[in-house]
């Protein structure tokens, strides 16, 4: 059984990490790599263009570094991208053995998983990990200043606990109390509040800001409901 759990869960993981990273170059990385163009002022928002249009900063003192260029570019684009991947799949391999351990500890109440349900458990995932910290902490394009990681990184894990047990409380509880304390876990972290700046301070138009954090969300949606289902497939207890 935990041979069962540990390679499902790997495989799951790294398997939607793998989607994860299309998704990632099909949606969001054209949205990163504009970013960081305005976070080393090649791109200037709301600069001296006529209409206030964006305008580019111009360097190099006009030589031509085109050819020399070229090739380092492809090459420091290729790994970027199989990094992106490998990683990718690493972080959701991690995810996978989270989501499939909470199946095996759902076996042991007498709770199976269908694939069905395994959909479900993975949206849970999703709002626990991503949809009600984004709530508090957006997704942040490069470049984007931020009250200090410490605190951030407590609000988050807190928000994540809180979210899960919550949402295992309203699934599971067999009375009012359970649901009423599952409500109260959902909205504990946003009544405290998560860490932030007292002035907003972003390089990159908040147009892309919010194109970015909707795209990022939109992408783990989708992963979290393959996760949740490919977990259920290799990694759910199977019936007694």
């Amino acid at each position: 059984m935990l041979m069962r759990m540990l390679a499902g869960g790997l495989i799951a993981g790294f398997g939607a990490g793998l989607f994860a990273a299309v998704l990632h170059f099909a949606f969001v990385q054209e949205l990163i790599l504009r970013a960081e163009l305005y976070e080393t002022g090649e791109l200037v928002h709301f600069g001296t263009g006529a209409g206030g249009d964006e305008t580019v900063a111009i360097s190099d003192n006009g030589h031509d570094h085109s050819h020399g260029d070229a090739d380092g570019a492809d090459s420091s684009t290729l790994a970027r991208n199989v990094m992106t991947m490998l990683f990718t799949g690493l972080i959701y391999a991690g995810y996978g053995l989270v989501l499939a351990s909470a199946y095996q500890v759902a076996g042991l109440f007498g709770r199976q998983i269908s694939l069905q349900q395994g959909i479900l458990w993975g949206i849970a995932g999703f709002a626990s990990f991503q949809l009600a910290p984004a709530m508090g902490l957006a997704p942040e394009l490069p470049g984007t200043t931020a009250a200090d990681i410490a605190l951030r990184q407590i609000w988050w894990l807190g928000t994540v606990l809180a979210t899960g047990a919550g949402l295992a409380l309203i699934g599971y509880g067999r009375s009012l109390p359970f649901v009423i304390g599952g409500v109260a876990l959902l909205a504990l972290p946003h009544v405290i509040g998560a860490p932030m700046l007292e002035g907003f301070h972003g390089i990159a138009p908040p147009e892309l800001a919010g194109e970015f954090s909707a795209r990022v969300l939109g992408v783990g949606l989708a992963v979290w409901a393959l996760l949740g289902w490919l977990t259920a497939r290799f990694a759910a207890p199977e019936a007694a």
